[in-house]
């Protein structure tokens, strides 16, 4: 007679927890992502990171706008956009504005599985070395390179707001090169009215704990997303009274309406014209 077969499962080892998960984990060979602990652990929004842990699936080249995202994900484009700022300001998503070999600007999306990490080169490669013309052909006129911005052309009331905010919190310390970059925008806030003391405010309240990205890009982030206060309405001139033909001496002077000019007003009363 056959043995008694049981399709019953194994019971678990011993050491098995005995409430939370259990993990059963499969050797992944092919078609897996490695996402870094604190970014699939990251507390918050589990959109965020969702969106984080599809593009980090992607291929490089893929789109990941706001209407591809929105056309894989149920979630509409309020959080879907809200999902992209937080991880631009956690240091995971930038947007850089680069110019292609041809001369022409476009934008570039670099995603970090590491915040502070560097970007892989082109995957287009370098250009190619310019041809050296033939015996018979001038040479070609280089393009002048646009010369860097150094810390002297920056708007010195906007680099003096960068630098107070150390002294408001200590990791906010900006190198030169940092300063220069964000000098133009605190010059647009400065330009719109807002005081350096507001400035500093916006920019240090409610810092998170932990920076897991350069302070410069935190900064920027809230200096390009924090909505500008409307400018003040323009002060109101002094009306100006018109001008008025004295009746005693045809002397032109302004006044509200018609009469005498100082002059004959004070010959008139025998009293000192006033000045």
């Amino acid at each position: 007679m056959a043995d008694p077969q049981s399709n019953a499962r194994l019971r678990a080892d011993a050491g098995a927890p005995r409430s939370g998960v259990i993990h059963v984990r499969t050797r992944l060979t092919a078609d897996f992502t490695v996402v870094a602990n604190a970014l699939a652990q990251r507390r918050g929004s589990a959109v965020t990171v969702g969106v984080a842990v599809y593009i980090l699936s992607l291929p490089s080249g893929t789109p990941v706008t706001i209407a591809a995202l929105c056309a894989h994900f149920t979630e509409g484009e309020i959080l879907i956009s809200r999902a992209l700022r937080e991880l631009e300001a956690a240091g995971y998503l930038e947007r850089r504005r680069e110019r292609t070999p041809s001369g022409q600007i476009r934008t570039r999306t670099y995603f970090y599985d590491v915040p502070g990490g560097t970007p892989e080169p082109d995957p287009e490669g370098p250009p190619e070395p310019p041809v050296p013309p033939a015996a018979d052909e001038p040479p070609a006129v280089a393009a002048r390179e646009e010369p860097s911005v150094t810390l002297a052309d920056a708007d010195p009331e906007a680099v003096a707001v960068l630098a107070s905010l150390r002294h408001a919190d200590a990791r906010l310390v900006l190198s030169e090169r940092e300063a220069v970059r964000l000098a133009p925008a605190v010059t647009a806030w400065l330009a719109a009215g807002v005081a350096p003391a507001q400035i500093t405010r916006t920019l240090t309240t409610g810092l998170p704990d932990r920076f897991l990205t350069r302070p410069a890009s935190l900064l920027a982030f809230r200096l390009r997303e924090t909505l500008l206060p409307a400018p003040p309405p323009p002060a109101a001139r002094p009306a100006v009274p018109p001008l008025q033909t004295c009746d005693g001496c045809d002397r032109a002077f302004r006044a509200p309406g018609p009469g005498h000019c100082r002059d004959c007003r004070s010959a008139r009363t025998g009293l000192p014209a006033a000045a």
